[in-house]
């Protein structure tokens, strides 16, 4: 069966090469695929897979004009070496949850795990369609998008890549990061405005005609590798089957044995990839949709209302300081019935007002979902408190994730076996994380904290940290939200 992609605001249709090839529908829309596949093997089959061979029986499904060859081709190269751990993503037990560490690729955040295959998909995509233009990646981030996308697409033939992300909204180290990247095809630019900025200046751009037609003229055309492309979201998927196969192949649960997943959240394209999982046959109970003090999705699970008109806060787990959930458009459209004339009207309120609302009946479909919220003190605390019980140190994100789970468990008494997904290292956050653990350390420099963490954690820097210790800044160009498109024809000489 070859599966077919649709937007989530029109009729328009393609192949899955052609979704990851084209980012967003040309309405604005997202593309969806037409069903939701189950799985072809049953869970003991993938309680006996390594993290390749899941990611293949996932994928496989989903990508169907892709070949078993070119397929296992683009996994071949995108989970290997560069991970520090033969698992890719392990399941550590902390505390009475389950973390799955999804932090051990090149630039130690989970967008590795997805960013890692992309520019696979999409340089295969390309020669499925026949396209001749270069591709151009153009991506807006909130900290670890920016440097995956960066990492995965840098000096690849036939590609551009063009990250933009908030100036002042980003940890030292994930700026660090960016904007030391080397690579001829990279561009790395900071805004004066927030990740909302650069977002919506990222899509105004896959959106005007005019820009689209002097690329084509120049032989460019452009992509995305935020989450909104199904090449991204796909890849999310196995994180949840292959965390379910391990816990039956280690004897923690049994067959068929119901288990709640917490994410840690912005722009909703991870629980997304859960609820997916879920959909295929994964025996997943609750999806747990963890918010920092951004709380537009917490809100919106409590009231179906969705709300953007707020203030806008910086906080310790940037990468969800976000207040449009791109991929909420996906589940949005599942709910109305996969209507696409009721999600283009509310996605329009929502940029015209900024608000929208669901019906009544459209949240009654969303019984799956919990969502809740942990404040800065709350995350903190919930660091100090895992590492002073067990000597485990997650990252701020993930430690929203786990305080929110607290909050679950308090309310329902629920004690169902749970996965917390670990979305970054703590090494990329070292100050709030040190900090959380004992004020003392907030008198250290970025790069002392970050040898105190490694010996009191007791595990290595990472190689993503020490490269950068003393790497050159390549990229220095700062624009307003206004000069955008400036920046990205000057980089293309259009």
């Amino acid at each position: 069966m070859n599966l077919l992609y649709k937007s989530t605001r029109s009729e328009e249709t393609v192949t899955a090469s052609q979704a990851i090839l084209k980012g967003l529908s040309g309405d604005g829309g997202l593309f969806v695929p037409v069903e939701i596949p189950r799985l072809s093997v049953s869970l003991e089959e993938i309680s006996q897979m390594d993290y390749a061979q899941t990611a293949y029986t996932v994928m496989k499904s989903f990508l169907t004009d892709f070949t078993e060859e070119e397929l296992k081709g683009c996994i071949a190269k995108a989970y290997d070496s560069k991970f520090d751990t033969a698992e890719i993503a392990p399941l550590v037990k902390a505390d009475e949850a389950y973390y799955l560490e999804l932090f051990h690729g090149a630039t130690i955040a989970f967008k590795d795990m997805a960013l890692s295959i992309l520019p696979h998909l999409m340089t295969t995509a390309a020669k499925k369609n026949q396209v001749e233009n270069e591709i151009v990646i153009l991506t807006a981030t909130s900290g670890d998008t920016g440097k995956a996308a960066l990492c995965g697409f840098a000096d690849v033939p036939g590609t551009r890549i063009i990250v933009f992300y908030p100036k002042n909204g980003v940890s030292p180290i994930q700026e660090k990061q960016m904007v030391t990247q080397k690579g001829a095809n990279t561009l790395v630019v900071g805004i004066h405005g927030n990740f909302d900025d650069a977002q919506s200046g990222v899509k105004k751009m896959f959106g005007d005609p005019k820009l689209a037609g002097d690329l084509a003229e120049k032989g460019f055309q452009f992509s995305s590798a935020n989450s909104i492309n199904i090449g991204r979201l796909v890849p999310q998927i196995v994180y949840y089957v292959y965390a379910y196969g391990k816990l039956l192949a280690n004897g923690e649960i049994a067959k068929g044995e119901t288990i709640h997943v917490v994410v840690p959240t912005g722009n909703f394209g991870n629980i997304l990839a859960a609820y997916y999982a879920k959909e295929m046959g994964i025996p997943i109970g609750r999806l747990i949709c963890a918010s920092n003090d951004n709380k537009v999705l917490y809100d919106f699970f409590q009231s179906g209302r969705y709300d953007r008109n707020r203030e806008f806060l910086l906080t310790s787990s940037p990468s969800m300081d976000i207040l449009i959930s791109s991929n909420l458009e996906r589940l949005i459209y599942r709910i109305a019935g996969e209507d696409e004339a009721v999600n283009a009207r509310l996605m329009k309120e929502l940029t015209e007002k900024g608000v929208y609302e669901i019906t009544p009946e459209m949240g009654k479909r969303l019984g799956d979902f919990y969502g809740n919220y942990a404040t800065e003190q709350e995350a903190a605390q919930a660091i100090h408190q895992l590492y002073t019980s067990t000597g485990y140190v997650m990252d701020t994100h993930t430690a929203v994730a786990a305080a929110v789970y607290e909050k679950y468990r308090g309310e329902t008494g629920d004690e169902t076996k749970t996965v917390i997904v670990s979305t970054a290292s703590p090494f990329k956050f070292t100050r709030n994380v040190m900090k959380a653990i004992d004020e003392k350390y907030d008198a250290m420099s970025d790069f002392q904290l970050v040898d105190a963490l490694s010996e009191l954690s007791g595990v290595d820097v990472p190689w993503a940290i020490e490269e950068i210790r003393t790497a050159p800044v390549l990229h220095k160009t700062v624009v307003e939200v206004s000069q955008m498109e400036d920046a990205v024809r000057n980089f293309l000489g259009i």
